[in-house]
């Protein structure tokens, strides 16, 4: 849903600043209208561009604004100041998000409620276990809860980055050092061999004729990378592309049993996390399928769910989603 920026005045004359999400800005200004605001402007925000360093960063402000929650109300903050006073640590993004949801807040919705609005940084995973915590009177233990889980999550994620940095480095490396051996330094070689009328050996002609082939389609090995990045970029617009995507990382030999561990721990720990703050089994596990960005391992999750919804306890539903793809899958992640 598109966020719009306003500008508006209350009856008593002071201005007032904020976002709202709606369809368009028509709508924006009947809700306005309706909490009793004289809409002055209404403009929709850009869209924000996509990209590593800007997730990160979200990802960094999330993580510092749950520590402050989590240290802030169990001191016995309301929960309106708590807001405000953890609006210092984190960045402009955050900060506009958490003005609207005190704003809510003030209004008589549920924090849960008002996080879910900002969906980009608050994913329902998140907004669940704040949900389940508000359900059993003890907010402060869900944020102590997200905070350890999105540390644990960020410290993965770093681990996981140290240790394929220096291979990626080092097979980039090497392979430019190839191309350019195959490319530039033995065509050289061999023009002083062919002048000398020395008979080259079956393997210097098989390099020779690589060599040959490379220096012809060298552009296209250059547009290579970036052929294959716009054919992912474009497959991940639709659902029928992600699928296939999800589907080929899980044929692949190499890759398939890294994924279907990474999987099934993502699907694990969400599902911890949900059920130790008190969510509902079946409530979590909707939680955890609307994160997931694999639609496999999304079906996975539905079909568990309808299980837990018909009777079956977790680990026989887990069980029966096991065997059937055992037998019948195509793609056996789970296993």
């Amino acid at each position: 849903m598109p966020r719009f920026s306003f500008e508006a005045v209350t009856d008593a004359g002071a201005r007032t600043r904020g976002v709202e999400r709606a369809d368009s800005e028509a709508a924006v200004a009947q809700q306005l209208e309706a909490r009793g605001l004289h809409v002055l402007t209404v403009r929709e925000d850009p869209p924000e561009r996509a990209g590593v360093w800007r997730a990160g960063r979200r990802r960094r402000d999330v993580l510092e604004l749950t520590r402050a929650l989590a240290s802030l109300l169990p001191a016995g903050l309301p929960l309106a100041k708590a807001l405000d006073a953890a609006r210092g640590v984190t960045g402009e993004q955050v900060r506009d998000a958490l003005d609207d949801v005190k704003r809510r807040v003030e209004q008589g919705e549920s924090l849960a409620d008002g996080l879910r609005a900002w969906p980009e940084l608050f994913p329902p995973t998140y907004t669940g276990l704040v949900h389940a915590g508000e359900r059993a009177g003890d907010v402060a233990s869900a944020f102590t809860r997200l905070a350890a889980q999105l540390e644990r999550s960020e410290q993965l994620r770093g681990r996981i980055l140290a240790a394929t940095l220096y291979p990626a480095l080092l097979a980039v490396a090497g392979t430019v050092a190839i191309v350019l051996l195959l490319v530039v330094v033995l065509p050289r070689f061999a023009t002083l061999l062919e002048d000398a009328g020395a008979a080259l050996p079956p393997v210097t002609r098989f390099l020779l004729a690589v060599s040959s082939v490379l220096g012809t389609v060298w552009p296209l090995l250059l547009a290579a990378p970036v052929l294959f990045g716009a054919l992912i970029t474009s497959l991940r617009r639709s659902e029928s592309g992600r699928r296939t995507l999800a589907r080929t990382w899980l044929s692949l030999p190499l890759v398939r049993t890294v994924r279907r561990q990474v999987l099934a721990a993502r699907i694990t720990r969400l599902l911890a996390a949900l059920i130790g703050g008190g969510a509902p089994v079946y409530v979590a596990l909707g939680d955890v399928a609307s994160t997931l960005d694999d639609p496999i391992a999304r079906d996975v999750v539905h079909d568990v769910r309808e299980r837990v919804r018909a009777g079956a306890s977790l680990s026989a539903a887990f069980a029966a989603q096991s065997s059937r793809c055992s037998s019948s899958c195509s793609v056996r992640w789970w296993r």
